[in-house]
C-alpha cells in the first residue's frame, strides 16, 4: 500500500545528519516504520526532542508530507547574567526534518489519526471501504446468485 522510496536514501540521511543541519529548503529525512495492523497502515517517525507543535502533517491527494523543526539548545543563559554557554559536545540533530511518503489510493486519507508520545509520531491510515472486499449480488429471475468479489 506505500511506495517505497530510493534504497540509498538512508545513506543520505546519515550523511546529512552528520554534515548539515535540515534547512527549510533542504530538510533532513527522519527515521520511520511503517506497517499493517489490521484493516489501517501504521507509520512511526522518529522525533526525539521536537515539541507536538513543531509538528506539521498535510495531505495532498496521496502526498502524505510531515515536517519537524528541533531547534539547538539556548546558546546564551539569560538568567545568568548573559554570559555564553560554552557548547562542550553536539551530537544531536537540529533543523527542519520532512518525509514525503505517497499512499495508495486504497487509503482513506480523510480518517488519518495522529498520536505524539516520547518523540515518537504514530500515523493511522484506515483502509478505505471501497478497498475491502464485498459480495455483489446478482439479480433477475428466480434464482438469486451472491458472487464475491
Amino acid at each position: 500500500m506505500l511506495m517505497r522510496t530510493d534504497p540509498f536514501r538512508e545513506l543520505d540521511r546519515l550523511a546529512q545528519q552528520l554534515l548539515v543541519p535540515g534547512t527549510p529548503s533542504r530538510p533532513t529525512a527522519m527515521a520511520m516504520d511503517a506497517y499493517r495492523d489490521g484493516e489501517e497502515y501504521v507509520v512511526v517517525f522518529d522525533l526525539p526532542g521536537v515539541t507536538p507543535e513543531a509538528i506539521d502533517i498535510d495531505v495532498e491527494r496521496n502526498m502524505l508530507t510531515v515536517k519537524a523543526r528541533r531547534e539547538p539548545i539556548a546558546r546564551s543563559n539569560d538568567g545568568d547574567k548573559g554570559r555564553d554557554v560554552q557548547m562542550e559536545l553536539s551530537e544531536r540533530p537540529v533543523g527542519v526534518f520532512s518525509r514525503q511518503i505517497v499512499l495508495a489510493d486504497t487509503l482513506d486519507t480523510e480518517r488519518i489519526r495522529a498520536d505524539y508520545e516520547s518523540g515518537v509520531l504514530t500515523l493511522r491510515i484506515p483502509i478505505a471501504e471501497r478497498a475491502k472486499p464485498r459480495k455483489i449480488s446478482i439479480g433477475g429471475g428466480a434464482d438469486h446468485k451472491v458472487i464475491t468479489a
